[in-house]
């Protein structure tokens, strides 16, 4: 929820406080709504990326019901909707995989260099962003044993798949060869890892979301520059404790953006979108070429 000023109305210059200064090489994509839905602490926060004149510009952010959003989202002619959630419970994928190597000669045993995870309870796209360093939450085989805001992203996905949405890219048998209205799994987390190339500082700190937010304004998302906020602390406001915190968001409007951007990514530059699957449980999209093998 970006909280300084108010939302940019239509014919409002794109030089506004809320847009800033607009980035060198900024985003150029076409016409079509692009939302990020959140699930967290019982709420949905949404996040509404409009065209403004070939800049990917913050339009919108706030905390609303899921029907308000989805009924917006709904009435647009095009849109891609990122949601920051698992799609479905674990089949039994990891367990299975780990258990047949567990039976082939040399695997499992203490001096093979093979070892379980600690829980093998979690889906195959969370597996193998962790293999590779990347800690992601599991999501359990069972529903009901599921996190309050993981049983409101299922609903969510029921909810979209009602209303035509077709998962992302729509190229399944039986689906629209050009569905207009299309959803997509991703992971805030997973998503910087990719795109800094590296694990970022820890999120809750000054310094995590700034990074963030300057990997983001960096990759033209139509933010103001995070640097400024250095040259706007001096000597005299730091003893007062007079910082331009307007400048810097919260961890859930930085997880809210690079789901927008990764949205963004999907619609129009596809060939840049990397799949981590398994797809019957679930794939987590994510807005690079290809990952590291270690992060």
């Amino acid at each position: 929820m970006v909280e300084e000023g108010e939302l940019i109305p239509d014919g409002t210059p794109l030089r506004s406080e809320i847009m800033g200064e607009p980035p060198k090489n900024p985003i150029e994509f076409s016409d079509g709504v692009l939302v990020e839905i959140m699930a967290a602490d019982g709420e949905f926060t949404h996040l509404i990326l409009e065209f403004l004149d070939g800049l990917l510009a913050d339009r919108s952010a706030t905390a609303g019901e899921l029907d308000e959003v989805l009924a917006f989202v709904g009435g647009q002619e095009a849109a891609t909707v990122a949601v920051n959630a698992p799609s479905a419970p674990n089949l039994g994928l990891v367990k299975k995989k780990l258990e047949a190597q567990s039976l082939t000669p040399g695997n499992g045993s203490p001096t093979s260099g093979y070892h379980y995870p600690r829980g093998v309870d979690m889906r195959m796209a969370e597996h193998e962003l962790r293999q590779r360093g990347i800690l992601v939450s599991p999501t359990p085989a069972r529903a009901e044993s599921c996190p309050e805001w993981t049983q409101l992203g299922f609903m969510l996905y029921r909810k979209l798949a009602g209303m035509g949405f077709e998962p992302y890219p729509a190229d399944r048998v039986g689906a629209a060869q050009n569905a207009t209205h299309q959803w997509l799994e991703t992971h805030p987390h997973a998503a910087y890892c990719a795109l800094l190339g590296q694990l970022p500082l820890s999120k809750p700190t000054l310094e995590g979301r700034l990074q963030r937010k300057l990997l983001l304004y960096e990759r033209g998302v139509g933010l103001k520059d995070p640097m400024d906020f250095f040259e706007e602390i001096t000597r005299h406001r730091l003893v007062r404790g007079i910082l331009p915190l307007e400048l810097v968001y919260t961890p859930e409007q930085l997880d809210a953006l690079v789901a927008a951007y990764t949205a963004y990514v999907a619609a129009n530059k596809p060939d840049e979108i990397l799949f981590i699957d398994a797809r019957e449980e679930g794939r987590i999209a994510l807005p690079v070429g290809e990952l590291k093998e270690r992060y």
